[in-house]
């Protein structure tokens, strides 16, 4: 179950999905509210789209119109408090893409993580230094300054702290391609502890590592993605390309990736054989 504070992007996303069910009960279009309530029908669409706060008096006038009861008033409410509460990703505001502070928010609150990794190591899984220098190799196509990497370093390891040692953990299911145990970042010592962090933490009860090897048949050519599950949300899918990322929340294709990814952890190694290849690479890191 997710923590009790909960992730404030989810709770804007719910509020927003909780005032547009409101509305269809009463059988009215964005354009009929929008009339009654004396508002463009922009703003119904961007409240619902959970790109716009609703105040206080807008929650207040949604409830009237809608004939809403006392409880539910209290529970828009509720969840309005907790929407405009500061997520921890929202200190790494300036050094982070805008989608990427939006998948931390909703990363806070999934119940199940899939992923699938054919270039690097996970990010939740990296140590400082390999996160430090898949963020430096960035350099060649992006200007990063000093600063920008301290942050974006502080971002990934403050993620895994409040991702994969919370209270309440997520299930992380990962898949990698054998090429991510072996292409180079920094010294080999770092590489070296990379493997060996791999393999600690892939003991963790809510972590389970696969590796897919070279001479497997690669089952599904796509690039990376992050499937997350919640109890009371419906599931997405994160992508990042190199300038830019987005979210698959169409019901339907976020299936297909979850067929895709069950598809190609069938093919990986299992969770032993696993890491018998990762412990093999952190030898050959050690030459």
């Amino acid at each position: 179950m997710p923590s009790q504070q909960g992730s404030p992007t989810v709770r804007r996303l719910r509020l927003g999905q909780e005032l547009r069910l409101l509305r269809e009960r009463r059988m009215l279009t964005g354009a009929k509210a929008a009339h009654e309530l004396g508002w463009s029908a922009s703003k119904i669409s961007r409240i619902e789209a959970a790109k716009t706060m609703p105040s206080t008096d807008d929650i207040k006038a949604m409830a009237k119109l809608y004939r809403v009861d006392g409880g539910k008033l209290d529970e828009l409410f509720g969840l309005l408090r907790d929407a405009e509460q500061r997520g921890w990703w929202e200190d790494y505001e300036d050094a982070l893409p805008e989608e990427y502070t939006r998948f931390l928010g909703l990363e806070a609150e999934a119940t199940y993580q899939r992923n699938w990794e054919p270039q690097v190591v996970p990010g939740l899984l990296q140590t400082e230094d390999y996160a430090r220098e898949v963020i430096l190799a960035t350099r060649g196509i992006a200007r990063i300054t000093h600063s920008g990497v301290r942050s974006r370093v502080g971002a990934r390891l403050d993620r895994q702290r409040r991702v994969m040692h919370r209270n309440d953990p997520c299930t992380l299911v990962i898949v990698l391609d054998e090429s991510a145990l072996m292409r180079r970042f920094g010294e080999p010592s770092v590489m070296r502890e990379q493997m060996e962090h791999l393999l600690e933490v892939s003991m963790l009860p809510h972590v389970s590592v696969h590796v897919l090897p070279l001479e497997s048949l690669h089952p599904v050519n796509t690039g990376a993605f992050i499937h997350l599950n919640f109890t009371a949300f419906d599931d997405v899918v994160y992508l990042e390309q190199l300038y830019s990322a987005h979210f698959v929340e169409d019901l339907g294709r976020v299936a297909g990736y979850e067929t895709a990814f069950d598809h190609i952890r069938s093919e990986a190694l299992d969770e032993d054989e696993s890491r018998v290849l990762i412990q093999r690479k952190a030898m050959l890191w050690r030459r």
